[in-house]
């Protein structure tokens, strides 16, 4: 007997939101490296970001894999930067490249992702300061909406720390203010509005949640809060919480990478949202993508890249 399809995915092809790519297209074109450039996926990304004007490619790893790989998909690089460092080598090459100025931004390639990371967030690798805490943020819209969700931290912290949840937070309301929202709304994800001993995670999303109120006045923090009471302000209204954050969240901080992986695929499979994300904290912002990324979210990543490294708020 054949089992019907898996009820739960979303039929909807993710698209990339165009007001996004408008902002982005508006600035100045970052230079993008490539680490690790030699496979077909990975050059096809950063193909289409070029083709849509959201990327001026450098690419690092085998030149004469790096050519071959092109010729078979048809992408002419004649002109784009070529950088010999094959393998492990190449993210330690980004590095130096963002260390001196001549990129703004870094891809990942055809490299592991704890290859990658580990080549460029060390201290020793000169992208950020050894007291700086980096972060991934998520972009997520529904498709025929350009408003979107920001989710942190869904691929890069493990189990935060709550200074580490902090960061993670501040990362995202500035990105979320590079995007147009001068105010965002954050909410700190927990399986209930109350907080309890036993809990843990709902202790620490009121301790972040007070500090904030000092700390981060250009934004409206709450929590702890259940994904009901962010998603739904009548779910809110029947529990009593009030707080201009139910129902109207910008962002969502999550407890750890379990939770926050799981919702933002839940919204891709299942809703059809399109996903773009970045880490953030670096010297260059890092476009951390996944082989199973389909277009719309690659460009969307790149967009998300370019807002990110002109330095420039909407």
């Amino acid at each position: 007997m054949t089992r019907p399809a898996f009820p739960f995915l979303s039929p909807t092809v993710p698209t990339v939101s165009e007001a996004l790519l408008q902002q982005a297209r508006a600035l100045p074109t970052p230079r993008v490296a490539l680490v690790n450039a030699g496979s077909p996926t990975a050059l096809m990304g950063i193909q289409e970001a070029a083709a849509s004007g959201l990327a001026d490619p450098v690419l690092i790893g085998d030149p004469d894999k790096i050519r071959a790989t092109a010729e078979s998909i048809g992408f002419d690089i004649g002109g784009i930067r070529l950088v010999d460092a094959p393998h492990a080598a190449a993210a330690h090459e980004a590095a130096r490249l963002a260390r001196a100025g001549e990129v703004d931004a870094i891809m990942k390639g055809q490299i592991h992702s704890s290859t990658f990371l580990k080549g460029l967030l060390p201290a020793a690798a000169g992208l950020r300061d050894p007291d700086t805490r980096c972060a991934h943020v998520f972009h997520v819209t529904a498709t025929g909406s350009d408003r979107p969700l920001f989710v942190t931290d869904a691929a890069l912290n493990v189990d935060p720390s709550i200074e580490t949840r902090k960061a993670s937070l501040i990362h995202a309301i500035r990105l979320a203010q590079k995007l147009g929202i001068p105010r965002p709304n954050a909410a700190i994800l927990s399986p209930s509005e109350d907080p309890t001993p036993s809990i843990q995670n709902t202790m620490d999303a009121a301790e972040i949640s007070e500090w904030a109120k000092s700390a981060i006045p250009d934004a409206e923090v709450a929590g702890p809060l259940a994904l009901d009471l962010i998603f739904s302000k009548e779910a809110a209204a029947i529990k009593g919480v009030e707080t201009p954050v139910a129902g109207d969240a910008d962002i969502i901080l999550t407890p750890n990478i379990t939770t926050g992986n799981a919702v933002v695929k839940l919204m891709v499979l299942g809703m059809g949202c399109c996903a773009g994300g970045l880490v953030l904290g670096a010297k260059v912002p890092i476009l951390l993508t996944s082989r199973s990324q389909g277009s719309a979210a690659r460009l969307a990543s790149a967009a998300l890249g370019a807002i990110a490294a002109s330095g420039e708020t909407s």
